[in-house]
């Protein structure tokens, strides 16, 4: 790790590797080029690791309390996205990635600094064994037994330990959510939030789902109250990143899989041989052998884009990042929701299922409107089963808000609607359902916790856009793959 501090003792040269690690990771989601990530996360990196020995000092100086920061790692994550703040500022922006650079400069980044997101809040007021055991096993996906022996924690304790922690940050959170200035809506519905999160399988009321696909405060505020349906980890990312959460937390998980999988010995049978085993394992090295001169073959006409392959895989600070972390879809950070493909409707069928889903994205990027005359199968002919009402909330000069509300005539146990815009809109931020978007097409799929909507019930979500030239209503909407009537 060139250019890095060193560390000042052992505890400190012990956490380097994980810190360096995920600073890497979320400088990668921050930059555009192959060589920015190890620049911004090297400077990122001295400049947080400052932030945390300064804390350290004023809290071994200082009896009584101590100050309230962030754990470790959060606290590095943060001071990359003030480095690439200040890249923006000084004529470095270039190589940072277009979306970050359009947050940084659109009214989401000062709310997100100025306003201290509920997330941000109640962690920074945890106490410090408490924040990191919380960090560690919900975004950095690290095995609990492995974040116990960290901690210094009982691991047959641990579980139980985590369970505590969760309801002493739910507890952080419902109060600074109740001490905000909230505008009188907001405060009629604070004590409601309270009780719809509190137990899991509580239903939520209508009129407080259109609340939270306007408000933004109160869906961020039900993640975090909400300790079931595995809205915490979003919530915690998203509340100390601002930019990029889903996708780092996507990526955390993704590094602790191929850990855990690089951990797992070989199984061996029982009794075998040596010889057996080392003949085995010949054939299975030839085998490797052959498959790679086969994709070497293979990979020879590429010319141009093979060198540019390569270019990027010589650069060592990228290799570095490439063997912690396994590559994401191109997919833009803030639509990483990585939603397993729905296979179409059987064509037999004679009459659709509860749930059907639309065509692949790979299939049909840019899908023509629902119902329409390239419409197949009996969905043109069919009577709406759905109603979508789509509402402009705010819009800026390079973003807008818009909510979604869909009233379907059928009850469902799952949904997912589907719509495409026109003019290159982007989603950045979405609240009540869970955001993928490729092109043109955006999919949204039902949140954990609201799934199920009886019969001529409605579903509601908000979202965060950005837009340049023109911001047209989108087009085609669909319930799981039925197209639905604007209302």
């Amino acid at each position: 790790m060139p250019d890095l501090p060193t560390p000042q003792d052992a505890t400190e040269a012990a956490q380097f590797t994980e810190c360096w690690d995920a600073v890497l990771s979320y400088a990668d989601l921050c930059t555009a080029g192959t060589s920015a990530a190890p620049t911004l996360a090297r400077e990122a990196f001295a400049r947080g690791l400052r932030e945390v020995r300064d804390a350290e000092a004023v809290t071994r100086r200082g009896p009584g309390r101590r100050p309230a920061r962030l754990p470790r790692i959060p606290l590095l994550l943060t001071a990359v996205r003030a480095t690439a703040a200040d890249w923006e500022t000084t004529g470095r922006g270039h190589h940072l990635d277009p979306d970050l650079r359009l947050w940084l400069n659109s009214p989401q980044a000062a709310r997100h600094t100025g306003r201290r997101p509920l997330a941000l809040r109640g962690l920074r007021d945890l106490q410090e064994p408490d924040a990191e055991l919380l960090w560690q096993a919900e975004v950095e996906a690290l095995p609990l037994r492995a974040v116990a022996r960290r901690l210094g924690l009982d691991p047959a304790a641990a579980a139980e330990e985590l369970d505590q922690v969760r309801v002493l940050f739910r507890d952080r959170c419902r109060r600074a959510h109740l001490d905000a200035p909230l505008d009188p809506e907001c405060r009629s519905y604070a004590h409601l939030l309270d009780a719809v999160t509190r137990r899991p399988g509580t239903d939520t009321p209508e009129d407080l789902s259109r609340h939270l696909a306007t408000c933004p405060d109160c869906a961020e505020a039900v993640a975090c109250l909400r300790l079931h349906g595995g809205t915490l980890p979003a919530a915690l990312a998203g509340g100390v990143l601002g930019w990029g959460g889903l996708a780092y937390l996507e990526r955390r998980r993704r590094a602790a899989e191929v850990r855990a999988g690089a951990r797992t010995p070989p199984a061996e049978q029982p009794g075998e041989p040596d010889r057996t085993r080392r003949t085995r394992g010949g054939l299975l090295a030839a085998a490797g052998l052959v498959s790679l001169l086969a994709l070497a073959v293979t990979l020879m006409p590429l010319g141009a884009d093979g060198d540019a392959a390569g270019a990027r895989s010589d650069d060592p600070d990228r290799r570095q990042a490439a063997d912690a972390l396994p590559d994401l879809p191109p997919t833009r950070p803030a639509l990483t929701h990585s939603a397993t493909p729905k296979p179409p409707p059987s064509p037999t069928a004679t009459a659709p299922p509860a749930r059907t889903t639309a065509p692949t994205r790979a299939e049909n990027p840019d899908p023509e409107p629902q119902g329409t005359a390239s419409t197949t199968g009996t969905a043109a002919t069919e009577a709406p089963a759905c109603t979508v009402g789509y509402r402009l909330l705010n819009q800026w000069p390079d973003g807008f808000q818009a909510a979604v509300t869909v009233t379907t005539a059928d009850a469902l146990t799952d949904w997912h609607v589907d719509w495409s815009f026109r003019d290159g809109q982007r989603i950045t931020q979405m609240w009540n359902a869970q955001a993928t978007q490729n092109g043109p097409h955006v999919t949204a799929d039902a949140a954990d916790y609201d799934r199920s909507v009886p019969a001529g019930g409605t579903v509601s979500f908000g979202f965060l856009a950005t837009w340049s030239e023109r911001n047209t209503a989108p087009y085609g909407f669909t319930l799981n793959g039925h197209p639905c009537k604007t209302g």
